[in-house]
């Protein structure tokens, strides 16, 4: 050596961020060695970059590269590196002083949110210092590249100075020898280091060796051109990001180079791993800038109903260490989220026209989920023409159509796009509401999931079109639309029974009273003999039962009840009425018409009177079969 050692002192911001490292922060401490390899693969930039340019360097033939060694007897752990190196000068500004930023702000957050140190250290600059965390000594020993620049060591033991003096290394780079801690010898264990570097180093440019063996061994395919990369790259890549033993169902590979420079390397499973809704917070992309990994799940770079897409976004323009807190207020961090979720939904209306087959089998997989995005404004264009639904035109309860099949298909004058809801096929193909759209060849979507009626309540309209429930509909608009069906026309009934119909009408109310709020003629009815409709048409019979649930109101709501005119037993109970108003017959078929449009509804709670009463009515219909057969 041809200097002695200099001793200084830490400024008091130094200080400050030493004693909170060093006796108050004890979670996330791996972080210390991924800002170490940060550090290191940026010093091997500086040195590729210089080399590029021409300028004149020492030891041009060693690799760039960074080594991490340990010495678990003697609790050492070194990262070395082969980059730019330093200048005492150099260190004096890199090492013992804080960027920029603000020592105080950084301070302060850190005190705050000790617990999410991981996020918070080096956004200020001062990376370095975590390694406190775990060392009580470092020794810092580097050459630059320029070859009349001796080599210098650095010691601390982080208490408030530090020394600087001339060493004997020969080689370019620098080599951070760390003493570690009682507490922290996990840090020299060779699985233990891999971990951490796998975990948040692994597409670091250069090679990272631990003991002479290389870790990250998974190239950043993000980084590579398109058109170099094979299919089984991708699946290996997808393999190793999500641990699913399938290959992936679609691939999305984008490089934006204005106004923001970001790549992203996107993946759609071909199942959804959210079973059962257990895996509601295993989503979100894996945040990188320029390698480096920021935030693992991030989960603001995609909305919620995109979650089943996984991979990685890399920027160029986000600081290095930007905090969680600070991202979601970052313009060019808003602006990489609107991007990316662009890049699927694009991606998936392509998928849709080019091959509606394999679109289908995305939407079985996934489409519950998607479903969800009826909150996103921004890009409602693009969700809905992403939309698909069952309808009354399929034949099976898979098959679906999208929205602007169902325009396409409309009749001239339909205004409205129709929809019911319902469990299954079956339970909605018997709905009385449905028997005037089959009779005028009207399309209905079907509806099976709850969520549904959310989404399409929450749209309201597609294009020109509103959606309409099939409860709610103007039957005056209907009415002008042409039959597709004949309609069978019954025997019209006299002035005398029109009269008695009538009667019956107000008899039928007051079997019911306040069950009912009015019992009326249906204009909508073909096959079925009465139904209930809402008497506000503002919300659609399947949203009211909802809202019922999810107020936990038990209560069965007041409705209309219409009747068939021409249906053959509303006829038959006219006659009986007739005859004698009083008669219990037509109290129990007004009850039975009653609950048995009530079960369909989905009101029905307790069936035991229904099916007594129909037990009843059966034994008399028998006891009359029977009658008559002895007459004849």
């Amino acid at each position: 050596m041809t200097e002695t050692k200099t001793q200084y002192e830490f400024k008091a911001e130094i200080k400050q961020l030493l004693d909170i490292l060093v006796h108050s922060l004890y979670t996330n401490r791996e972080i210390f060695l991924r800002e170490l390899i940060s550090n290191a693969s940026d010093a091997l930039d500086k040195i590729r970059f210089e080399s590029n340019r021409g300028t004149e360097i020492i030891d041009k033939e060693l690799p760039l590269e960074i080594k991490v060694n340990f010495d678990k007897k003697k609790k050492l752990l070194f990262v070395e590196d082969t980059g730019i190196g330093m200048t005492k000068d150099e260190i004096i500004t890199n090492i013992g002083t804080i960027a920029k930023s603000g020592s105080a702000e950084f301070i302060n957050q850190l005190k705050e949110n000790k617990e999410n140190a991981g996020s918070i250290i080096g956004k200020f600059g001062v990376g370095f210092y975590s390694v406190f965390m775990v060392a009580e000594k470092v020794v810092i020993k580097t050459k630059s590249y320029k070859a009349e620049e001796p080599a210098y060591e650095w010691i601390s033991d982080g208490s408030g100075s530090y020394e600087i003096a001339e060493t004997d290394k020969k080689s370019r780079g620098t080599v951070i020898e760390i003493h570690l801690k009682k507490d922290a010898e996990e840090f020299a264990e060779k699985y233990r280091l891999e971990q951490i570097i796998k975990k948040h180093s692994s597409f670091i440019s250069f090679p990272i060796f631990v003991e002479k063996e290389r870790v990250n061994t998974i190239p950043a395919l993000w980084r590579e051109p398109k058109t170099n990369i094979k299919p089984e790259q991708y699946t290996e890549f997808y393999k190793f990001l999500t641990y699913d033993n399938e290959e992936p169902f679609e691939v999305i590979h984008k490089s934006v180079d204005a106004p923001i420079q970001f790549s992203s390397l996107l993946f759609i499973p071909k199942k959804n791993f959210d079973f059962f809704g257990i895996n509601r917070e295993d989503y979100g992309l894996d945040l990188y800038v320029r390698r480096v990994l920021i935030q693992h799940q991030n989960k603001d770079l995609l909305p919620e109903y995109l979650s089943f897409v996984k991979g990685v976004v890399d920027s160029e323009d986000l600081p290095l260490n930007i905090s969680r807190e600070t991202l979601q207020e970052n313009i060019i961090f808003t602006k990489i989220s609107q991007s990316v979720t662009n890049q699927v939904l694009s991606h998936l209306i392509k998928l849709a026209k080019d091959n509606p087959e394999k679109y289908l089998e995305f939407w079985k997989e996934h489409g519950k989920i998607f479903k969800m995005g009826y909150s996103d404004y921004q890009n409602q264009e693009k969700f809905l023409e992403l939309l698909r639904f069952n309808s009354s035109f399929n034949e099976k309860a898979d098959d679906v159509i999208s929205l602007a099949d169902y325009v396409e298909r409309m009749k001239k004058d339909q205004k409205e796009i129709y929809y019911i809801s319902g469990s299954s096929r079956e339970s909605i193909t018997i709905d009385p509401h449905l028997e005037i759209f089959k009779l005028k060849g009207l399309e209905v979507l079907y509806l099976y999931e709850p969520a549904d009626e959310f989404v399409i309540s929450s749209i309201m309209k597609y294009k020109d079109y509103e959606f309409k429930s099939v409860d709610q509909v103007d039957l005056k608009k209907l009415n002008k639309l042409d039959n597709v069906e004949e309609k069978k026309e019954s025997e019209k009934l006299s002035s005398d029974d029109e009269l008695h119909f009538s009667s019956l009408l107000s008899h039928i109310k007051d079997i019911l009273g306040d069950k009912v709020k009015e019992v009326r003629v249906s204009e909508r009815l073909k096959d079925s003999p009465a139904c209930l409709v809402n008497q506000d048409n503002s919300m659609s019979a399947s949203m009211q039962k909802i809202m019922h649930i999810m107020n936990k109101d038990s209560s069965i709501p007041q409705k209309i009840m219409e009747v068939n005119k021409d249906h053959k037993l509303i006829r038959n109970l006219l006659r009986v009425f007739k005859a004698d108003k009083n008669d219990p017959f037509i109290g129990n078929v007004a009850e039975q018409l009653y609950e048995s449009a009530l079960l369909l509804e989905g009101y029905l709670t307790d069936p035991h009177k229904l099916v007594n009463r129909i037990n009843n009515l059966l034994n008399d219909s028998s006891d009359w079969y029977t009658e008559v057969k002895k007459i004849n």
